[in-house]
């Protein structure tokens, strides 16, 4: 059974309206919206009138989008500044901006955040061998996004 395509729409101002919504709903990247918008079936000139308008109307903020996003992606989900900075790049918001994004990130919570994961994980590695103990705990706290240095830091000064 075929799912259903959805409707292209090709009035300008009714993708408008939809965009809106869509933008209205959560923070979005300029990327975001405008694939978005090329899915719906908008010709490129048309995209990029839309997105001035969202722009124009305060619907779409690059710079609101990317402290969104930072914020939710390390209080949420512990995500570390490697990860998040990743995120940002592939939702093409520009290097500027994650920069301004990462420095609104607090210190010491990063800090206490990725200590809170690691002695998290060190409760779930039954690992002998102090060695691939330290490795496994550095490799996951890697996955998450976080620095190498700041990780050895943390294991040596935490005692994990």
């Amino acid at each position: 059974m075929e799912t259903a395509k959805p409707r292209k729409i090709t009035n300008e101002t009714e993708a408008l309206a939809k965009a809106e919504h869509f933008c209205a709903y959560q923070e979005r990247s300029q990327q975001e919206v405008r694939d978005r918008l090329y899915e719906w079936g908008l010709w490129p000139d048309a995209v990029e009138n839309t997105i001035t308008k969202l722009i124009a109307g305060n619907f779409l903020n690059e710079e609101r989008f990317a402290y969104a996003y930072a914020r939710g992606k390390f209080m949420q989900k512990g995500w570390g500044r490697v990860k998040i900075k990743q995120g940002l790049k592939f939702k093409k918001v520009s290097d500027v901006l994650i920069k301004k994004a990462l420095k609104q990130i607090d210190a010491d919570q990063y800090i206490i955040t990725l200590e809170q994961l690691l002695r998290k994980k060190a409760a779930q590695v039954h690992e002998k061998d102090e060695y691939k103990r330290h490795y496994k705990l550095k490799q996951y706290a890697l996955g998450r996004g976080y620095e190498n240095d700041l990780i050895s830091d943390v294991l040596k000064s935490s005692g994990l």
